[in-house]
């Protein structure tokens, strides 16, 4: 009988050691069965629309999104590019375009990378390899070499810096022909 009481104590304190030793750690749960290299989420055939108010401010065009939320600097990441459609209080429509693009979470900024092209619904266009967005600021810039068209001019330079309207754009170093008035 001895025995038997032993054998009962030692499960006993077993489950008991097994039942303590266990966490609730949710992150961790999180992990298992994803890599820290890959996304937590992917996303095809978007197609997002932004309302404010009831009316559409932008709507977002991709092929394919990887979703990295899962990092300690968590971004998305267009790997396939986008277009995206931007339409202001009077329902004037401007488009953006790009090869590549990531969207970084915690900065708001937004890296515009192969063939950019911005085409505002008043005919200004902008060219560039690479363009930063930054969303919180609402501005625009570059230190690649740009293209920027207005309906008088075609201006080359080697950078850029506006706001998002392109009311205060500037090119840096310019290169191009600008019309100047007497």
């Amino acid at each position: 009988m001895r025995k038997t009481y032993s054998f009962i104590n030692i499960v006993a304190i077993f489950i008991v050691t097994m039942f303590f030793s266990c966490t609730d750690n949710i992150k961790e749960v999180q992990k298992i069965g994803v890599s820290e290299n890959e996304p937590v989420g992917i996303a095809e055939d978007i197609n997002l629309k932004y309302t404010d108010s009831g009316r559409v401010t932008a709507n977002l065009l991709a092929s394919k999104m990887l979703d990295y939320s899962n990092r300690d600097f968590p971004y998305n990441e267009f790997v396939n590019g986008l277009t995206l459609y931007l339409f202001d209080e009077d329902d004037n429509k401007s488009k953006v375009v790009s090869d590549y693009a990531i969207v970084y979470n915690k900065t708001d900024l937004i890296d515009l990378q192969g063939n950019v092209v911005i085409t505002t619904y008043d005919g200004k266009i902008l060219k560039t390899e690479q363009l930063y967005y930054d969303q919180s600021n609402e501005w625009l810039f570059t230190n690649y070499p740009v293209e920027f068209t207005t309906d008088r001019d075609k201006i080359n330079g080697n950078g850029f810096d506006s706001d998002s309207k392109f009311a205060n754009a500037q090119v840096l170093e310019v290169t191009g022909l600008i019309t100047i008035e007497d």
